[in-house]
């Protein structure tokens, strides 16, 4: 399996033509660059959130150009540490131009199975996935690329699924 790192995964940014579409199942991840902000926010420090600034840019970028930016955060409550921080920056993604919806997993509907092995995935225009790969501590090794129709079929039809069912993060109370 080849894998493309996070930078050629974002160039893909580039290239959709309308909606790109998150799915996030983990509760714990590890980024290079969260590592510093997320130990400063574990001692309670402040942040000046200067290391978004790429991703940011990148989402005001897009919407800017009538693209949409979607995500679902399937999440365990009570929450980790990590996705409590995470929910505590999402109001930046949301300015920034991205629609979040938070899903309490043990809300998931029953005997759902998860393709590609129970990855995140991107979504882009309906035709392409870009499927995260983790280590055991959920440090991002790349994402795989993946244009099956069945499986992007598939991927199409949770994202309906899970998007219908979640809430927006404006209504999500942990």
């Amino acid at each position: 399996m080849e894998l493309i790192t996070s930078a050629q995964r974002d160039e893909l940014f580039r290239s959709f033509e309308r909606d790109a579409f998150h799915l996030e199942l983990r509760d714990d991840y590890g980024s290079p660059v969260e590592d510093t902000p997320y130990a400063r926010w574990r001692r309670g420090e402040p942040d000046d959130y200067k290391w978004l600034d790429p991703w940011m840019s990148l989402i005001r970028r897009v919407a800017g150009e009538g693209k949409t930016v979607r995500r679902v955060r399937v999440v365990t409550e009570p929450h980790s540490q990590y996705v409590t921080w995470e929910h505590s920056l999402t109001r930046l993604n949301i300015e920034a131009g991205e629609d979040i919806r938070w899903l309490r997993r043990h809300q998931l509907p029953e005997g759902i199975t998860f393709p590609v092995e129970g990855n995140d995935w991107w979504l882009y225009d309906d035709r392409l996935l870009a499927v995260g790969h983790f280590d055991s501590e959920g440090r991002v090794l790349g994402s795989e690329i993946i244009e099956d129709p069945d499986i992007v079929s598939e991927c199409v039809r949770l994202r309906d699924l899970f998007w219908a069912a979640a809430t927006p993060h404006t209504e999500y109370k942990p």
